[in-house]
């Protein structure tokens, strides 16, 4: 009996003992979590931008519970939009936004415009000044998908593209679509709705620029004037280089518009998306349906370059300007060379100006 109360007995204070070690443990952890918290390391812990349910019915729901539909301004704003309106602790920038939201969200689209030309016109400024659209999501490097990797097919093409949102657009450049015989077939096989965006530039200046890049690459190139010229005795132009032959822009521009009404079409001045980008990228965004964005804030003129350069993006430690590639110093051609160039483009450029209903002013 004795022995029945005295393990009763060490039973019942094992089981106290436990319950204190219990409760020990407990505050430890408590208190180990309160430390953390107010050291701010709860923080970073992540956090769903919008509930990604809401995505089915085309609007989304901020963490606090807000209905984006209610909120100011928010009936015309894409999803992306108001997320980056609405939640000010986001980084801004294209690349940071669209990682953390539109690479989890979203589908992938065809391209819904394409900056189809022209080499050495504008093409790769334009991209990155529009890539500053929230609106806006393209892909990096040229697919090349209408010109040498069709038979790859549109799934693979598709999956190229980046994730979009509701209201973003989808986009694309290869400059040489606009020179390529079956680009416009196939892109109006994909879709007759798609926007072509052309940046043109002078075609003798554009010539000595791409003359320029090639030359970069290859030094032992022989001269711009015995490349131009079929037989230099009688001044012959060969529409053969493609240094000429992409600006005879006239020429290319009929083979689209068998597949795409003008209507189809926005043409960019290469020498404005320098002298004025804000104004020229304002009737891109126009052209896109998307609000104008990106204006002269967004700019500065580069004098060691010659070319306008993006800004300092919050969050960054410098500007943003073009690669080497770009704005390098041309050769020295001799003037009767670029006389004779300037006289075998001009009947072109006249049409191509008739064409589009604009006059460039390269004559």
């Amino acid at each position: 009996m004795g022995c029945s109360k005295w393990r009763v007995a060490f039973n019942f204070g094992h089981l106290k003992v436990q319950s204190k070690l219990s409760v020990f443990f407990t505050m430890i952890i408590l208190f180990t979590y309160l430390f953390y918290c107010l050291n701010g390391f709860c923080d970073s812990l992540p956090r769903p931008v919008f509930d990604q349910r809401s995505l089915l019915h085309g609007g989304i729901i901020l963490t606090d519970g807000r209905d984006a539909e209610n909120l100011g301004g928010a009936l015309n704003a894409s999803p992306a939009s108001v997320v980056r309106q609405h939640l000010p602790d986001l980084p801004t920038g294209d690349a940071p936004f669209n990682i953390s939201v539109a690479n989890t969200f979203g589908s992938k689209k065809f391209p819904q415009a394409i900056i189809i030309g022209v080499k050495k016109g504008g093409t790769r400024a334009l991209l990155e000044f529009l890539r500053i659209h929230p609106d806006v999501r393209a892909v990096g490097a040229e697919p090349h998908f209408f010109d040498r990797f069709y038979e790859k097919g549109l799934e693979w093409y598709r999956n190229l593209m980046p994730r979009t949102l509701e209201g973003q657009i989808t986009m694309e450049k290869t400059p040489s679509y606009f020179i390529t015989k079956e680009a416009p077939r196939r892109v109006f096989s994909m879709s007759r709705h798609t926007k072509l965006i052309v940046v043109v530039r002078d075609p003798v200046t554009r010539a000595v620029s791409d003359y320029t890049q090639t030359l970069s690459k290859s030094p032992g190139l022989p001269s711009f004037r015995s490349l131009a010229f079929r037989n230099a005795t009688t001044g012959l132009i060969d529409t053969s280089w493609s240094a000429v032959r992409i600006g005879i822009y006239a020429k290319h521009l009929e083979n689209w518009l068998r597949f795409f009404p003008p209507s189809r079409f926005l043409f960019v001045s290469g020498e404005r998306l320098v002298s004025d980008p804000a104004g020229e990228m304002g009737r891109v965004q126009d052209f896109l349906g998307l609000k104008r964005v990106v204006t002269d804030k967004h700019f500065y003129f580069n004098q060691t370059k010659g070319f306008p350069c993006l800004k300092k993006p919050e969050g960054s430690s410098r500007p943003r300007c073009l690669g080497k590639s770009k704005g390098r110093p041309h050769p020295q051609i001799p003037a009767e060379v670029l006389l004779r160039l300037r006289d075998f483009y001009r009947p072109f450029n006249l049409k191509f100006y008739q064409m589009t209903g604009h006059n460039f002013g390269w004559d």
